[in-house]
């Protein structure tokens, strides 16, 4: 019996978690206070923009995503229900009239037996096979809940970067209204000098294509808002529509990025796939004890009372009618055409796969977090530039009309600058949306947005 008692339970999967992430500015963050951690941070502090906040709170009652997870979560929460009745006895109640017709040998007796009983019944569980099972219905409960926060954390993610992406495309639908007004002036500018002779009406053709160039962008860019309204909408739960914003070109919907981004070993805590992916390896090694404890013997106690009685008249009449019966049997298979243990070597296979993907999970989420924290610093770097890039072309743009005005430089030269400055305020935008991205990114491969 201590032989066939073995338990997988004790046998935990094992991930060698680097010390720090890659792409870390300081690797001392494992003494951070734990309130501070971005990962911790549940995502009404993390954003600050209210807008956003209102989207996200939307999504979270609405998204149809989520609200698939959750009714996993209520199906597998009756499963883990019966799992723990399966230790209680079961209780049937029979009420049976048996007539038995005997073959012709001579007795024309016909017998009759009119039978009420309740019978209960009643496995010891010896080896721990219902144990097991119970565990296993536990532990996949469980692991629905984490696959709900994994959908949570994803949602945050994708309505945070769908917002910011809505973002940038108002300060570039801005910027090319601004830029096509602007070239309306220097289109006047040229006429007025092409009535004075001083230029050719090369020079105005030159000048209505490149206003005609900004202003194509236009229609794009508003379609783009539309249908990135509509996506933001459909993750909201609702039919695609308007999304009400402020429109301050990411003034509101700057984030902290100086948080500190914790220990990666924090993940089994704080990342729900790496969580959920811990609790498989568990639902597998229980499933595994239970295959193994279904080639032991089984020890069933059956207990039966009730009334029995060959005549109807007599049924009722205790306690002559009442009987009783209690019985136990061992039960052991012999010879199952090694179903029994094709079944058992399956469930250590499925073990061993579960242990493969919790590793597998655990390289996915640390290589995340350095993608997402290298990505970060780079677009730090490139947002500097473009901000000079930006402001130096800014006065370039403001020095060249004077020097048009004044014959000093050609209109080509006054083009190519509004072009220039015009792609340089383009690109800023971009790089913006990508820096609040990729804060958003860093924050839902930490394991936050669940909170």
């Amino acid at each position: 019996m201590t032989a066939c008692s073995g338990s997988s339970e004790s046998r935990q999967p094992d991930a060698a978690f680097p010390t720090s992430y890659r792409g870390a500015v300081s690797s001392s963050v494992s003494g951070t206070a734990a309130d501070t951690a971005m990962a911790l941070l549940p995502y009404r502090r993390f954003f600050a923009d209210q807008t956003l906040r209102r989207l996200i709170d939307t999504a979270m009652v609405h998204n149809i995503d989520l609200q698939m997870a959750l009714k996993n979560i209520d199906y597998a929460q009756q499963t883990l229900h019966a799992a723990k009745l399966a230790a209680l006895p079961g209780l049937n109640l029979v009420l049976q009239n048996v007539r038995t017709s005997p073959s012709d040998n001579g007795v024309k007796t016909t017998v009759q037996d009119y039978n009420a009983s309740v019978t209960a019944s009643w496995e010891i569980d010896i080896w721990g096979k219902i144990r097991s099972r119970k565990k296993s219905a536990l532990a996949s409960y469980l692991k629905t809940q984490e696959a709900a926060k994994a959908v949570q954390t994803r949602l945050v993610a994708d309505v945070s970067t769908g917002y910011y992406n809505l973002l940038m495309l108002d300060a570039q639908l801005a910027i090319t209204k601004n830029n096509l007004a602007l070239a309306d002036t220097t289109l006047k500018m040229i006429q007025f000098q092409y009535t004075a002779g001083q230029v050719n009406d090369l020079a105005i053709k030159q000048q209505e294509a490149s206003r005609q160039s900004i202003a194509l962008s236009i229609p794009v860019i508003e379609e783009n808002i539309a249908v990135q309204e509509n996506a933001l909408s459909i993750l909201c739960g609702r039919m695609p529509g308007a999304i009400h914003r402020d429109r301050s070109l990411f003034i509101a919907a700057k984030v902290v990025d100086d948080l500190p981004t914790g220990i990666p070993s924090a993940m089994l805590q704080n990342r729900p796939d790496v969580r959920a992916a811990e609790l498989a390896v568990r639902v597998a090694n229980a499933d595994m004890d239970e295959a193994q404890a279904t080639m032991y013997p089984s020890l069933v106690l059956t207990a039966q009372g009730g009334l029995d009685s060959f005549t109807a008249s007599e049924w009722f009449r205790t306690p002559g009618s009442l009987f009783g019966l209690l019985q136990g049997a061992v039960l052991q298979p012999l010879f199952q055409r090694g179903q029994l243990k094709a079944k058992y070597e399956q469930s250590k296979i499925m073990r061993d796969q579960s242990e493969l993907e919790f590793k597998q999970s655990v390289l996915k989420a640390v290589s995340e977090v350095s993608d997402a924290l290298v990505r970060l610093e780079k677009i730090k770097v490139q947002e500097l530039i473009a901000e000079e890039r930006v402001t130096t072309l800014h006065k370039a743009l403001s020095n060249v009309g004077m020097l048009f005005q004044s014959g000093m430089v050609t209109y080509l030269e006054v083009i190519v600058v509004q072009n220039n400055a015009l792609s340089a305020e383009l690109t800023l935008a971009d790089i913006r949306r990508q820096h609040l991205a990729a804060m958003a990114e860093l924050y839902r491969s930490l394991g936050g947005g669940w909170r």
